[in-house]
């Protein structure tokens, strides 16, 4: 299995490389040559499975021969060990034909778990038999950072930065990256947005010099690594209400577009996807370009769903890369129109799009309406993300076809917007109770390019 980049311009590399590399060298993303098939026998046979063999069955045909059988099911198993529920990610209805899929029980409360533990397994794995050290810089609107350091904290061959917006976060966010003590992770309050972030983070990577000198790596959702972990989820839910032998929608609180791509690659892989619904706050830039609105940046607003306050959805990169029949030229001339503000999408590729993609949009007060008449109806509480999701679903489902809309984050991660919504402080679990007498570590930073890199060289490991 070889990968290429969406710009073309780098070289072609192996899982292994492309995990550790994260963002092309030519700035693009990286993406499988070809998309792997899998056949309806072998879809219907995950039925009963565990998550973790669903998750070796899916991922194994894209990782070649960069681990041994032995080895991947090891790292698979110890990244899921430690979640708090035997399901990993069990479904919940909510009505009929509508499905909540819970990814939020894994030891950050949100849906990069699932990503982050195995990537940190897989990394820790290849880099011991390597005898290599990197240095793993992530950007983050709240979730991404927290998971990856609670994946690499005290791994041995790792130095970690997360870099978050100050003050645009929610606080269990905040302190799940500022309490760990573990001196190889570090959180870094950048002054500004998290659009500011994702742009300092690809400006280190394309300084090569300093790229080389770090061995700098990426876990964002930029590396594919993280979209194939969340590929797996798709199939164990879908196979739970009946697939292969039925077709199934989802609906997806997104602002990175890394997760519902995720859908979309098992759909490609053989799933019977019906509709895949990107489902946005008030920071609407994907809504507005799948309605053929084209793909113009606007100003980020603050909003009690923070993690999808974003401008520039990387992973958009690798839609548009398939939806334009992968012309690599025709990628890299938008996204240098994107640097001057946005660009409108082709007719055809935009029509590719609309045959995978749907999309909706929950403004603040549907989100805090659908927190409240869910839990009144269902006793489930949401958080506000995933309120997003379901006020989308609802526009969208269609009688006969199951709807599975993904929970992304626990409740007790957004507390104030969740109690202000439904009366309801949600607790964090009893392994966290104590979050907030934890004492914090964090540098705040200006959203200045030297000023992270000076940081950043003068805390890694020698």
């Amino acid at each position: 299995m070889k990968y290429i980049s969406t710009r073309g311009k780098a070289p072609e590399l192996t899982f292994e490389d492309t995990m550790l590399t994260g963002l092309a060298r030519d700035g693009g993303l990286y993406v499988p040559s070809e998309i792997p098939t899998l056949s309806q026998a072998d879809i219907a046979a995950m039925e009963g499975q565990s998550y973790e063999e669903i998750a070796f069955r899916v991922m194994r045909p894209f990782v070649g021969d960069t681990f041994s059988d032995a080895e991947f099911r090891g790292c698979i198993d110890r990244a899921y060990a430690g979640f708090g529920h035997t399901a990993r990610a069990p479904l919940v209805q909510l009505d009929q034909g509508h499905f909540l899929l819970e990814l939020f029980h894994g030891p950050t409360l949100a849906f990069k778990d699932f990503a982050m533990q195995l990537i940190g397994q897989l990394f820790q794995t290849a880099l011991t038999r390597r005898g290599e050290r990197v240095t793993i810089v992530g950007a983050t609107s709240g979730d991404t950072g927290s998971a990856a350091i609670e994946a690499f904290r005290g791994l041995d061959n790792v130095d970690v930065f997360v870099l978050y917006p100050h003050g645009r976060i929610s606080e269990v966010q905040r302190r799940q990256m500022t309490t760990p003590t573990e001196s190889n992770v570090h959180a870094l309050a950048v002054d500004g947005d998290f659009d500011d972030c994702q742009a300092r983070l690809k400006d280190m990577f394309n300084d090569f010099e300093f790229r080389d000198a770090v061995k700098l790596a990426g876990v964002n959702s930029i590396n594919w690594g993280r979209v194939l972990a969340q590929v797996v989820y798709y199939f164990s839910s879908a196979v739970s209400v009946g697939a292969p032998h039925r077709k199934v929608s989802f609906t997806v609180p997104t602002g990175n577009f890394g997760d519902i791509f995720a859908g979309y690659i098992a759909k490609r892989m053989g799933l019977p996807i019906d509709r895949l619904v990107v489902a946005t706050n008030q920071n609407d830039i994907l809504d507005r370009c799948l309605k053929g609105q084209g793909y113009h940046k606007g100003d980020t607003v603050p909003s009690i769903s923070p993690s999808m306050d974003i401008q520039v959805s990387s992973n958009f990169e690798r839609a548009l890369f398939d939806a334009y029949g992968r012309d690599s030229t025709a990628v890299a001339q938008l996204m240098d129109e994107l640097k001057d503000g946005g660009f409108d999408v082709s007719q055809g590729a935009m029509e590719t799009l609309q045959e995978h993609y749907d999309s909706g949009r929950a403004s603040e007060a549907e989100t805090e309406a659908t927190i409240a008449t869910t839990l009144k109806n269902t006793t489930e509480l949401l958080c506000p993300h995933s309120a997003v999701g379901v006020k989308v679903a609802g526009d969208h489902r269609i009688t006969g076809t199951p709807m599975i809309t993904l929970a992304t984050a626990h409740p007790a991660k957004f507390p104030d917007a969740v109690k202000k919504a439904s009366g309801i402080h949600p607790p964090l679990p009893p392994r966290m109770e104590d979050l907030y007498e934890r004492a914090e570590r964090v540098t705040r930073v200006a959203n200045d390019l030297a000023a992270l890199k000076d940081h950043i060289k003068g805390h890694i490991a020698q």
